[in-house]
């Protein structure tokens, strides 16, 4: 009698915890994506735990290098990564593509030259010799790779060209560093520059925008080797339906994104040239 109630209580234990035995899928998300809404990850959280059924967690990480190796090494599933990140991870760990985020109607996004706002003579990047230049990230294509690739073209050398360069370690980082006048100048993603002209307008009229780069892919969310197929097709499935769903559509309105798209590894074949020129790959 004893033995039958066990064996009963166990069957109920795991009758009624069936979701214990999940891991949860761990995102890790750089600042590349600019969470300045109170709730906004949390949210996203939730709607993907409900779509996936299953736990969801995410990893932040305040640089690339440290979400690269994660993912690269498998102890996340799933990365959102900048162009450079996605392009090495590709290339020596031979990292799917996800999805891609779709921005203004176009997998796409486009790097901006800013300055402060009362520098009004400054006209290109080459105007900034001599001058400080803030850098978002060193695996940071629109924030390191673009502005060093543009002057390697221009037949100058980055090291030699500013006065004086720096780290901020993200792209909200060299907008502040260039609104505050810490910095004569700097590359970020135009993406984050329009999420803080809406978010933070008083911290972005500080700025003005002297050039835009060419449209480059969006920066992309990667899987690591050990998620399954199964799970990469399902979550991949999420992503792209978001938009087709009222609540995900309403995240994605305020990510200032219109959607994910299964993505393509042509859309980021420039960066990777960029990067082989420049001896980074």
């Amino acid at each position: 009698m004893v033995l039958c109630l066990r064996f009963i209580c166990a069957l109920a234990l795991l009758w009624l915890t069936p979701a214990c035995a999940v891991p949860p899928l761990q995102i890790g998300l750089t600042p590349i994506i600019p969470y300045d809404e109170i709730g906004l990850d949390e949210d996203l959280r939730k709607y993907l735990e409900g779509k996936l059924r299953r736990p969801v967690e995410f990893v932040r990480r305040d640089s690339y290098r440290p979400a690269m190796d994660l993912v690269a090494h498998d102890q996340i599933d799933v990365a959102w990564v900048s162009v450079y990140p996605y392009v090495y991870l590709q290339h020596h760990f031979n990292l799917r593509l996800l999805a891609t985020p779709v921005y203004g109607g176009q997998p796409f996004f486009r790097a901006y030259l800013i300055v402060p706002s009362d520098d009004k003579s400054t006209k290109s990047l080459l105007q900034l010799a001599g001058k400080i230049f803030a850098y978002a990230d060193p695996y940071s294509f629109s924030g390191y790779l673009y502005p060093r690739y543009e002057l390697h073209e221009a037949g100058k050398d980055a090291s030699t060209f500013f006065a004086k360069t720096f780290f901020t370690k993200g792209h909200k980082r060299v907008v502040r560093a260039v609104a505050e006048g810490l910095a004569d100048g700097g590359y970020v993603d135009g993406y984050i520059w329009d999420s803080l002209a809406k978010s933070e307008p008083q911290l972005t009229a500080k700025t003005r925008i002297v050039e835009m780069s060419g449209p480059h892919g969006f920066p992309p969310l990667v899987a690591a080797n050990k998620l399954s197929a199964r799970d990469f097709d399902e979550l991949r499935r999420v992503l792209v339906g978001m938009s087709a769903d009222p609540a995900g559509a309403q995240l994605l309105k305020r990510l200032g994104l219109d959607g994910f798209v299964a993505g393509d590894a042509k859309w980021y074949a420039d960066a990777a040239r960029m990067m082989r020129v420049m001896g980074d790959l």
